[in-house]
């Protein structure tokens, strides 16, 4: 358990830190849209889908980041201070109720819609667009799949506290992974 743990957190964490990047080239190409429309009356309908596509990318593959630095919304006001126990409590009870039957509804709602955009080989509505729209359609299911496998990190790392390993509560360190 304790190795599925390091392996799921450091693979969500190289993930969440490499997709990061992708900004760079969104607020590049963001920056490059607006100098071409505005100051040559230029552009392109596939420039323009490709920053979209890279924010939602960034969105969609970093969850699983998001939940390992406990960066999501939560209303904490008594998470915030609760002792080890109770967090961990929290933490696998939301999983186990809440999280994992999101993922499934969304896997569920999701999955046929990715199909049939592959089986069509889904391109842009617009003319000039990006002609592998069954790619971005695709991130929908990685979605899933990080947010699964880091929510099934945090039932392990649950359970470590609640069986008594402390070390395993204090989730990180200087922001390194414990």
């Amino acid at each position: 358990m304790r190795r599925f743990l390091w392996w799921v957190e450091g693979f969500n964490d190289l993930l969440g830190r490499g997709v990061s990047w992708l900004m760079l080239g969104v607020v590049g190409i963001s920056f490059t849209v607006a100098i071409l429309r505005y100051a040559f009356s230029l552009g392109w309908i596939w420039l323009q889908e490709s920053y979209v596509w890279l924010h939602a990318i960034v969105f969609m593959v970093a969850m699983g980041y998001t939940l390992l630095y406990d960066s999501h919304v939560r209303v904490d006001i008594f998470y915030r201070s609760a002792s080890l126990r109770y967090k961990a409590w929290v933490d696998l009870l939301g999983t186990l109720f809440f999280l994992f039957p999101f993922l499934g509804v969304v896997w569920w709602a999701c999955y046929p819609y990715v199909a049939i955009s592959w089986e069509r080989l889904e391109a842009s509505r617009e003319a000039g667009g990006i002609p592998a729209l069954y790619l971005l359609k695709s991130v929908l299911l990685v979605f899933v799949i990080v947010l699964l496998i880091q929510g099934i990190a945090v039932l392990i790392r649950s359970l470590l506290v609640l069986k008594g390993a402390r070390e395993y509560g204090k989730r990180f360190d200087e922001n390194k992974i414990v």
